[in-house]
């Protein structure tokens, strides 16, 4: 049964098998997201949104912590996937146990050196002496809980490369459901405002992370769980790394990305307006959830398939997964212009807020359409091991385009500068992406056709 969890991989017909594996992940992380805006909800109506602006301000920083078990959880999903896809096996464990080796490492140094250094660091990032209290109450037990975001984060990707998708997605479920239960009774009932916001989302990280152990120690995974494969192996670690990376510098650059914004609408606009786009980043990560979940679902098929040398599958993995997300993008496109007021009032009852966000909706998501194509390609070179083209792909659009225009139309637009950025550099990541994958069609898009038979010789 377990064996045939991954073998399924590469056998089962390819609709079927990316609606098996996408559905638990859309539903997984849209229940994530969903969580984020309970929250973001909470605190806009119970302590206000001021708090919004903090809670956005200390975001970039958590994103570094997530953005550790991504990069480790995606390298180790593509080594494992590409392993059990070749029926390396004990390869595929070894992997594993030197990806859990990595996490414990990284989570002592980030409880360490964030605890220390978490003040100064919210400053750099861009808050405000009004919104530094609330950035630091809300960060504090996020940063003492990293092991266990690290741990659940990474392990799922894990979960997930070995074509278990619905307990992967229940790994994303069960701790979304119980953070927006207790959030409320952390803000309202004990009365301890955005920190308790930050206690709950550690606690449920917490639940999730002893689950997920006792699906490894008890052989519920094709994967084997040992102190054998504990042990670092620097060609391995190196080998992760390197696939993780370009997953790290996406999600760092968004980071990155979130100060730059901070900083150019404060500078521009005051801590109103760090609000209005703390709220409009939660209505944009739960509109692209499920384009990050088709994608999550075709990264354990291209990964086994490239390793048992299934040409034809993996083709037609990528060519579905354009279409799909290509459809998502239109429908994201279609929604964000009609009903932006109607996002923003589930978070705020402020008519200038609401005007403010609906104004800026419109703008960022003007270029939405074209956004399945990027989260497909990046993640299908990553999926692959092609470390440098995957680099180039996620360090586009943050990095390359729209942390400079974010830093240069705002001293000709103001505030507005700020939100055009976005669909100019949806754009420009667009046609590197088409550039890339119009590049290397032979390997991703073009099907080879079936050989005619070859005519027998006529006798004379």
């Amino acid at each position: 049964m377990k064996q045939q969890q991954s073998e399924r991989l590469g056998t089962e017909p390819i609709p079927k098998l990316l609606k098996n594996l996408s559905i638990p992940a859309i539903v997984g992380m849209i229940v994530m997201a969903l969580y984020n805006v309970v929250d973001t909800i909470f605190i806009s109506y119970g302590v206000g949104i001021e708090a919004v602006a903090g809670v956005s301000v200390a975001f970039p920083l958590m994103m570094i912590i997530t953005s550790l078990a991504g990069a480790v959880g995606i390298g180790g999903a593509s080594l494992i996937s590409r392993r059990l896809g070749a029926d390396k096996t004990e390869e595929a464990n070894e992997i594993f146990g030197n990806v859990l080796t990595i996490v414990f490492v990284v989570s002592v140094i980030a409880m360490i050196g964030g605890f220390m250094f978490l003040e100064p660091l919210l400053v750099l990032f861009g808050a405000t002496p009004e919104i530094l209290p609330y950035a630091y109450d809300y960060l504090l037990p996020i940063m003492l809980g990293a092991f266990f975001f690290l741990f659940a984060f990474t392990t799922n990707n894990v979960i997930r490369s070995e074509g278990n998708a619905r307990f992967a997605m229940m790994t994303m479920i069960i701790p979304s459901v119980l953070n927006i239960f207790l959030s409320p009774l952390f803000i309202f009932g004990f009365d301890m405002g955005v920190q308790g916001a930050a206690v709950a989302t550690v606690i449920s990280q917490a639940s999730i992370s002893i689950v997920i152990l006792q699906y490894f120690l008890k052989g519920r995974s094709s994967l084997q769980l040992g102190k054998i494969y504990l042990r670092p192996d620097v060609a391995l670690i190196k080998e992760i790394v390197v696939v993780g990376f370009p997953s790290f510098v996406r999600q760092v650059g968004g980071s990155v990305m979130m100060v730059a914004i901070n900083v150019m609408l404060i500078r521009f606009g005051g801590e109103f307006y760090v609000g209005v786009f703390g709220i409009i980043q939660r209505i944009a990560m739960f509109a692209l959830m499920p384009m990050m979940g088709i994608l999550q679902g075709m990264q354990p098929i291209v990964g086994y398939n490239y390793g048992a040398k299934n040409d034809d599958r993996l083709k037609e993995t990528v060519w579905l997964g354009l279409k799909l997300t290509t459809v998502f993008s239109a429908l994201v496109f279609v929604v964000m212009m009609l009903f932006p007021n109607a996002f923003m009032r589930v978070f705020t009852a402020d008519a200038e807020v609401i005007a403010a966000g609906a104004d800026a909706m419109r703008i960022m998501f003007a270029l939405a359409i074209v956004i399945g194509v990027q989260v497909v390609s990046g993640g299908l070179y990553q999926a692959l091991g092609l470390a440098k083209q995957a680099l180039v792909l996620s360090m586009s659009r943050q990095i390359l385009f729209l942390i400079p225009l974010v830093l240069i139309l705002p001293h000709f637009f103001g505030v507005i500068g700020v939100w055009i950025a976005f669909p100019v550099a949806d754009f420009l990541s667009f046609v590197l992406s088409v550039v890339f994958l119009y590049r290397d069609r032979a390997t991703f898009l073009v099907r080879r056709k079936p050989k005619e038979p070859v005519a027998e010789p006529q006798s004379i």
